[in-house]
């Protein structure tokens, strides 16, 4: 049996930043930020975490499935993380220091497509598949 190694690495990395990103605005970020904006924090965190287990499900799917179109979905899963839930980070940051958000705001838009796109190259992996 073949897993996909990255797929794994990064699904168990990202999960467990997630969990530390979590408690670090439950607790720190709590006296910090407005209501709004850690509502806003934790939607990046509970994305991160949902595509941390996406990516955990890509390796292992792999196994049974190892097609060029699952490492995509893995690409894509791991860059729309880094664009959906990191520009989200970003943008609570420059929010509550009063920055401008600038051109960082079409970010998140353009993670969420490629988080979309991600499920729909896993659903691409097994519409053909007979076992």
């Amino acid at each position: 049996m073949m897993l996909y190694r990255p797929a794994l690495i990064l699904g168990a990395l990202l999960g467990a930043l997630s969990v530390i990103l979590g408690a670090f605005g439950a607790h720190a970020l709590k006296e910090v930020l407005q209501p709004e904006q850690l509502a806003t924090f934790e939607t990046g965190v509970r994305y991160q975490m949902y595509h941390s287990f996406a990516l955990l499900a890509t390796g292992i799917l792999y196994a049974f499935r190892p097609t060029r179109t699952l490492r995509i979905a893995t690409i894509l899963f791991a860059i729309g993380v880094l664009l959906f839930s990191g520009s989200i980070y970003l943008l609570v940051f420059l929010k509550n220091n009063g920055v401008g958000l600038g051109p960082v705001g079409i970010i998140t838009p353009i993670g969420g497509l490629l988080l979309v796109g991600g499920w729909m190259a896993m659903a691409t992996a097994f519409i053909d598949y007979k076992p």
